[in-house]
Parts: C-alpha cells; structure tokens; sequence
C-alpha cells in the first residue's frame, strides 16, 4: 500500500492549487457583498474569510484522507448572493440563520434522504449537468481571449504542447506560462500586498435566533446550498467514477457550518466545479491518486483562511484573465469526458442534452440555480420517455 506522500506529485499540488485560485477569485467578491449588506465592520469580514478558509481547508483534509477520495468542499456562493440581497438584518440574526442551516444541513446529510434522492438520477443525466455547469468555464476561457489575447494564446499554447509531451504536468506548465506572459506584460505585481496585516484574529458573534431570520434567510440559504451546490458536487464525483459516501460528507459540511457560523462560516457544502479541477486526468492519470489534489487544495484553504487580511489582495493580483484561461484549459479533459458518458446511452440521450442546455443557461429561478433547473427537465424527460400506457 502506498503511503500519503507517495502518492503526491506536482501535478496534484498544481491542481489542488488551481482549484482554490478559481474558488477564491470567482466568488470572493460576493463574501464582501454579504458582509456589507449584514453590516459586518473590517474584523468581523476578515473573520469571515478566516472562518470560511479554515472550514474548507479542514473539512476537504478530513474527508479527503478518510475517503482516499478527492472530496472538496466550498463555501455556498448562491448562499453568499442571498445574503447579499437581505436588508433589515443584523449580524447577530444572521449568525443565529447560519446556526440553524448548519443544522438542517446535517440533518440531511445524518437521515440520508438526500443520498436517496441522488441515487435517483440517472448517470447520464448527472454526467450532462456536469458538463452543463464546467462548459460555462471553458466559454468564459474563450471569451477571454478578446482582452487579453497574448496571454490567453500563450496559455493555449502551453497546454497543447503539454498535453503532447508531458500529460501530467499540463496544467502546471500553463500556470507557469501564464505567470510568466502576465509579468512580461506588467500585469501581475505583488508589491501592493500589506503584509503587516496578514494574520486574522477571529471574531466571535454571539446568535440570536428569530423567526423571522429562520424563515426568510436560514430556510432559503438550506434549499439553495442543498439545490444549486450539494446536488451538482455529488453529480460531479458520480460522474467522475467516484463512489464518495454522500450522506457523511453532506453532515460533516452541516457539523461545520454550525460550528464555524458565529466566526462567519454561514454555509458549506460539496464542491463542483473547484472539485472538477481535482478530479480530472490533468490532476493526476491515476484516478487513485487524485486525492492528493484536494488535500493539496485543502491545505491552501487553511492557509489562505489563516492569512484572511491579505487574501483578497494576494488574489487580486492575478489577472481575471488568467484565471478565466487556467480553469477553463484545467477543465477540458473533464467537460470532454462529462459529455462523452451524457450522450453515450441513447435511451437517455434527450434527458441528457436538455440537462446540458439547462445547465449551461444559467438561469434562477426562485433564487435556485441552474443545476437544479437542469435536473428537473432532465428527470421530467427520462420519465416521459419510459413512460408506458398501461394496456387495456
């Protein structure tokens, strides 16, 4: 049997990095949004980034190392957004919400009822919402070729020729093609980072428990981090060849949510798209291997939630369209294969390319994202093409 430190290899840590770059940079802004709309003062939003940091770093380590599977967590940015849309709350009401999801959260993880849900759904089906959720990655790496064409084109190229000659160290050549055509543009600088306030002392907030923010905030933050954030980072483990025991990693992300939410950790759940980035071929080529990626990642976490008073300006410094480039090129092997098992049954073939569209529109309605949206046309599709009228 291999041993923990056997199993890793550049290509994970690249990988585990990777992911949380993406994670950090593409909702970061949100977390300050919901802070500001709470009312939360300077320490009390740097705690936060401490508490949510700390909560993905720990809970991504454990489950990684108890599962040897690649078991990432992320904070719920759909949750964040809701959050950012409240008024008339204070932070007090809220924490005590965050208290009373982190609780619903690991009810549903401890009963099982949502693991039995998952079971229901086709492979083709979870296969397509996948693809459906990651394509908007690999459209947005496009796209970013308009503002930034050197970079983006010398990223591209990195990852064709590293594909060619060294498949394994794919993604990290295009991190470091990237990194290199940024600096030569002057468009990556570190100098701006006040590393006098790199360390975060957490703030307590003691709850209060409301009604009112029980039905209006802890109630719609459940539903949309189980709907638009859990339901896809099952879909994306599934779909990746994964048996990942889904009823205890859904409690252990409601455990922490409960625990952490007077620090600022006011929901997380299972990774989709930053988890994607570790279960791919580009993180490793045995499959067996890849939890490494997201211990890596986990170990970031923690770091970055340590260091909170300089995340967001460490992260600030790496230009949108690189990271844009780095996820999308970091997410093609997985998209491909997404794809590839969605359309492959042809019994499921329509259920299927509806999910994917669904998926890929983006659309939310209710507040609940596209991923749910997708399962629903997915599963009303499968079910009106096995459905038989009974004989007379």
């Amino acid at each position: 049997m291999r041993s923990l430190l056997q199993d890793f290899s550049p290509s994970t840590v690249v990988a585990g990095f990777v992911a949380v770059l993406v994670g950090y940079t593409s909702s970061v802004a949100i977390i300050f949004q919901a802070t500001v709309a709470l009312g939360a003062t300077q320490a009390q939003t740097a705690s936060w980034l401490w508490a949510l940091g700390l909560g993905m770093g720990v809970t991504s380590l454990a489950l990684s190392l108890w599962t040897r599977q690649p078991v990432l967590t992320a904070w719920s940015t759909p949750g964040a957004a809701l959050l950012a849309s409240t008024s008339g709350l204070d932070m007090p009401e809220a924490v005590g919400a965050f208290i009373v999801c982190g609780l619903l959260i690991a009810w549903a993880g401890a009963s099982g009822w949502f693991e039995r849900l998952m079971d229901r759904i086709p492979v083709a089906v979870a296969s397509a919402l996948l693809a459906g959720v990651l394509a908007r990655f690999g459209l947005d790496a496009v796209a970013s070729a308009k503002t930034a064409p050197e970079l983006v084109l010398a990223m591209a190229a990195a990852y064709l020729l590293g594909r060619r000659l060294w498949p394994r160290y794919a993604v990290p050549g295009v991190l470091i093609a990237g990194v290199i055509t940024a600096l030569a543009q002057g468009r990556l600088s570190f100098l701006g980072i006040d590393t006098g306030q790199i360390f975060v002392t957490p703030v307590w907030t003691a709850p209060e428990f409301t009604w009112h923010a029980a039905i209006g905030v802890a109630l719609p933050l459940f539903i949309v981090t189980m709907a638009s954030q859990n339901l896809p980072g099952v879909a994306a483990q599934r779909a990746s060849g994964y048996a990942t025991p889904v009823s205890a990693s859904i409690a252990v992300t409601g455990a922490a949510t409960t625990l952490l939410a007077p620090f600022g950790g006011y929901a997380f759940n299972l990774a989709a798209i930053t988890a994607a980035i570790c279960m791919g071929r580009e993180a490793h080529e045995d499959p067996a291997r890849r939890y490494t990626a997201s211990i890596a990642a986990g170990l970031f976490y923690v770091l970055v939630g340590l260091a909170g008073g300089a995340v967001a300006m460490l992260l600030a410094a790496f230009p949108r369209e690189l990271v844009a480039a780095i996820a999308g090129l970091a997410l093609l092997g997985t998209i491909a294969g997404a794809l590839a098992t969605s359309l492959k049954d042809e019994a499921h073939r329509d259920a299927a390319i509806l999910t994917f569209l669904v998926c890929l529109s983006g659309i939310s309605v209710f507040g609940i994202g596209a991923a749910f949206w997708g399962v629903v046309a997915g599963g009303i599709a499968t079910l009106a093409a096995t459905f038989r009228r009974p004989r007379p």
